[in-house]
């Protein structure tokens, strides 16, 4: 028996036995989760119509971005967990039905302090809808399988971030710029009421298991960890706070990561089932390897968008419509790179990731040396993003298949919220410094400005792939051993 089963009183995992509708389930999942992801990046294009549609300042809408990804982060884990422990079908309809009722609110919200509050509700919606496909991929899937899966999960995420911006745009130009935004969050509600009725019928209920099962919820650790992501994110979200946010962050998330692992360690040693069990950091380095990578790629690429839609609009006066459309390209290429990347990664490994984040990388340098000042601008972008977003296509869905490949299925739901929670980490850090490098050298030229922001982001990249080249060498290092 292994050391996690005999020390936390586990059984054995069941005998694997493949479920007959499994490719359906995750058609369905991938939809909801599609749905939870598209509105962290849909809203990207739609800040100035948004600021005038509400008559409201920058830093208010500001918060209508960041508040989600706040509480999105905020509820990740502690959703995974509530999904390993009742079953992932109940935690699915929950969070399904209190996104959409939430999406509805901002919606129909009457001025910007109701959309701020129902963006957050949504936010924590999502938490604890989005885990549940990393999990449902563990306990569905096995081998070959569930690389497959995984890079359609990746392709999901890629897809997503890639597209928000561009069905943004859509919409907001078939709707009209005033009222347009409002329609990215009702859009919401009948894909959500759809997504609901097939969860209900397809999604398996929690397989029942004989004998006493211990599914007690770690509310204690649950909380330590929400302060100390909180202490970490409050201050990006809110970034006119000043010095006294900049010392929260300073002391209070190594100061809440501390009394967490502290508690983690006692919940384990009495024999309850932890929050998330940290035996994961130090049994399996790879996992480490994968959560590092993904939250340092996050912060790179998120931004990247965000940057672009905010230069285009509000630094060269194009339309959201135009803005969308220009960020086709990139789209693209993380559409067709990710499901090609899910079934290779069993045969080429961690390389891939390399290879994928030297990618983005130049891709990236091409847009700053050949994009700022050029005409006709959509013909410099279409090559240089469609090249950035296959590399960043093919980095998604590797990185989560190698980083969960040896997570056992009874703890992949928090295992995965804690995966989503540093890319959202990532995405949340990346977003605010990216942003505050754009505007800090606006002063100079908007095509200076640009090209800050985007060298910030390769930074981020760079770190990302040294760390991608250090798991190549570790793996390589445990086979020769």
């Amino acid at each position: 028996m292994s050391e996690p089963t005999a020390r936390t009183g586990k059984r054995d995992e069941a005998p694997y036995e493949p479920h007959p509708r499994r490719w359906r389930i995750l058609a369905v999942t991938l939809v909801v989760g599609f749905m939870s992801l598209l509105d962290v990046s849909i809203v990207n294009v739609a800040i100035p119509s948004m600021r005038e549609g509400l008559d409201t300042s920058s830093a208010n809408i500001q918060w209508v971005v960041s508040g989600y990804a706040l509480t999105f982060g905020l509820t990740l884990v502690a959703g995974g967990r509530l999904g390993d422990a009742y079953g992932r079908r109940r935690l699915m309809l929950i969070g399904l039905a209190g996104f959409v009722l939430s999406s509805a609110a901002v919606g129909f919200s009457p001025d910007a302090t109701l959309v701020v509050v129902s963006r957050l509700l949504q936010g924590a919606a999502a938490g604890l809808l989005t885990p549940q496909n990393t999990g449902l991929i563990q306990q569905l899937f096995r081998g070959r399988e569930r690389a497959k899966a995984f890079g359609l999960f990746g392709f999901t995420v890629s897809s997503a971030s890639a597209a928000g911006p561009v069905l943004g745009g859509l919409i907001i130009g078939a709707a009209g710029e005033e009222n347009g935004w409002r329609w990215l969050f009702l859009i919401n509600v009948p894909i959500g009421l759809v997504a609901m009725v097939a969860v209900a019928a397809l999604v398996p209920r929690k397989p029942r298991v004989s004998g006493p099962v211990d599914n007690r919820i770690d509310v204690p650790g649950a909380l330590l960890l929400g302060a100390a992501v909180l202490c970490l994110l409050y201050p990006v979200v809110r970034v006119e706070g000043g010095g006294r946010l900049i010392l929260l962050m300073l002391l209070g998330v190594p100061l809440m990561a501390w009394v967490f692992v502290r508690w983690e360690g006692r919940v384990i040693a009495a024999g309850r089932p932890p929050l998330l069990d940290l035996r994961l950091l130090r049994t399996l380095p790879g996992y480490v390897g994968g959560l590092a990578i993904g939250a340092l790629y996050f912060t790179g690429f998120t931004g990247l968008l965000l940057v672009l839609s905010i230069h285009l609009q509000d630094g060269l006066g194009h339309t959201p419509l135009w803005t969308g459309l220009a960020l086709v390209p990139f789209a693209v290429g993380s559409a067709v790179a990710a499901p090609l990347a899910g079934r290779v990664v069993s045969d080429i490994g961690r390389p891939l990731t390399v290879w994928a984040i030297a990618a983005m990388v130049v891709g990236v340098l091409l847009v700053v040396v050949l994009v700022p000042g050029r005409e006709p601008l959509w013909l410099w972008l279409l090559p240089t993003l469609l090249l950035t977003g296959l590399g960043g296509g093919a980095v998604v869905s590797p990185n989560i298949t190698l980083t969960l490949e040896e997570v056992p299925p009874r703890m992949a739901g928090a295992a995965g919220g804690a995966l989503q929670t540093s890319q959202r980490i990532g995405s949340s850090i990346g977003a605010a410094v990216l942003v505050t490098a754009y505007q800090l050298t606006l002063d100079v030229s908007v095509d200076a400005a640009l090209r800050a922001a985007l060298l910030t982001g390769v930074v981020f990249l760079l770190a990302a792939l040294a760390l991608a080249v250090g798991e190549v060498r570790r793996a390589n290092r445990a086979r020769a051993a």
